[in-house]
C-alpha cells in the first residue's frame, strides 16, 4: 500500500459517508421545500369572479364551501367535479350539492377527463371560453394549491384565486411526505405534459 492512500475498507466507508450526507442533504431541501409549497397556507384574497370551482376530493366540506362562497355573492355559478363515484354516501352529498342551484346560483357539476387536475382545467376552460369567463376561484386542499394554481395558469389565461378548504390539516409527518412526494411527482407530471384545452 503506497504511503498517504486509504484501506479499501476505509475508502468505502468514505464513499458510502458522502452518499449519505448527500441523500440526507436531498431528503431536507425537498422536506423544507415541501412545508413552504405544501404545509403554508396559500390562500389569494377573494374577489368576485366568473365562477367558482371546487376541484375533486374527500367529501371535507369542499362542496359545502363552494356553495357558501357563492351565497356570499363572490359568483353566481358553482362548477363541482366529482371525485365520488366510488362511495355512495359521498356521492349522495355530490349529487344534493348538484341539486342545490337557485335562481341566483346555477350550478354545473362534471366527470372530469382525464380523471385529474388537468381534467379538471381542461373542462372549466372550455366552459370558460363558452360563458367569456376572466376569473375563477378554484378551492381545492391546502397542499394541492400550488400544483392546481400551476396546472390552472397552464390551461387557463383569465386571473385564478386559489382558496383552501377550510378544514384541519394536521397530518401525522408520514402522510405530509407522502403527500409531499405526490405533490412533487404531480408538478413535473404538469410540467411535462402542458394543458390541451382543446
Amino acid at each position: 500500500m503506497l504511503a498517504g492512500s486509504l484501506p479499501p475498507v476505509n475508502r468505502l466507508a468514505r464513499v458510502l459517508a458522502i452518499w449519505a450526507a448527500i441523500g440526507l442533504l436531498v431528503v431536507a431541501v425537498l422536506g423544507v421545500t415541501g412545508f413552504v409549497l405544501f404545509t403554508r397556507p396559500h390562500a389569494d384574497p377573494l374577489s368576485k369572479a366568473d365562477a367558482i370551482v371546487v376541484l375533486g376530493g374527500e367529501n371535507d366540506g369542499r362542496l359545502q364551501y363552494g356553495l357558501q362562497l357563492a351565497e356570499q355573492g363572490y359568483a353566481h355559478t358553482v362548477v363541482l367535479s366529482n371525485a365520488y363515484a366510488g362511495n355512495a354516501a359521498d356521492l349522495a352529498d355530490f349529487d344534493q350539492a348538484c341539486a342545490s342551484g337557485t335562481p341566483a346560483i346555477t350550478v354545473v357539476c362534471f366527470t372530469p377527463s382525464p380523471f385529474t387536475t388537468r381534467g379538471e382545467a381542461m373542462y372549466v376552460t372550455r366552459l370558460a371560453k363558452q360563458h367569456h369567463w376572466t376569473h375563477v376561484i378554484v378551492v381545492s386542499w391546502n397542499y394541492h394549491v400550488v400544483r392546481a394554481r400551476y396546472i390552472f395558469h397552464q390551461c387557463f389565461d383569465g386571473n385564478v384565486t386559489m382558496r383552501p378548504v377550510p378544514r384541519a390539516y394536521d397530518f401525522p409527518p408520514w402522510r405530509w411526505a407522502a403527500e409531499y412526494a405526490y405533490q412533487y411527482a404531480g408538478l413535473v407530471k404538469a410540467l411535462v405534459l402542458g394543458c390541451d384545452a382543446g
